[in-house]
């Protein structure tokens, strides 16, 4: 799938394979896109995850570039390092509408712990990006590009069902 309106990924090799040049590069590109201003949401307010704060960043910073459920046992992803310059051409090429056929980003809605969040992917279901709604403002949470086909059979599915539903 073409991403040709996505930033190109950042890769390791890029900071020499040295790894605390490459976090200083990641928190770089997230500082621009997040901390010295943010992405654009229709109707609400873009906020930030910031505590617990862990070697000076943001807990967004690290839901973007790692994984797991513990805050404190999170584990860096590879693949959502190389993403970092995603989120916020995402969150900004979000429309509040249902997407048409061939658009560079499609949506879903669901609950998860009694949080509304939005779901935005690209249409293969490649890439995706779970932004919470805390009702007057938004969260971006976290990122990642979806590796086995049946999580991305299972993406299509769930996003399916959902615009089925809003039919109804």
């Amino acid at each position: 799938m073409s991403v040709d309106w996505l930033p190109p990924l950042v890769l390791l090799e890029d900071s020499g394979g040295d790894w605390k040049s490459y976090e200083e590069a990641l928190y770089g590109w997230f500082r621009a896109d997040f901390l010295q201003s943010l992405p654009c949401w229709p109707g609400k307010r873009v906020g930030l995850k910031r505590h617990p704060m862990s070697q000076g960043k943001e807990a967004t910073f690290w839901h973007f570039i790692s994984e797991g459920e513990a805050e404190a046992d999170r584990l860096i992803d590879m693949r959502r390092c190389e993403r970092i310059r995603w989120p916020r051409p995402t969150m900004e090429a979000f429309l509040d509408r249902r997407p048409a056929a061939g658009d560079r980003l499609v949506w879903w809605k669901n609950e998860r712990r009694g949080e509304g969040r939005y779901l935005l992917a690209l249409p293969d279901f490649s890439y995706l990006m779970i932004v919470a709604d805390r009702g007057d403002y938004v969260l971006p949470w976290t990122q990642y590009h979806v590796e086995r086909a049946h999580q991305r059979e299972k993406f299509g599915k769930e996003y399916h069902a959902y615009w089925a539903a809003q039919k109804s």
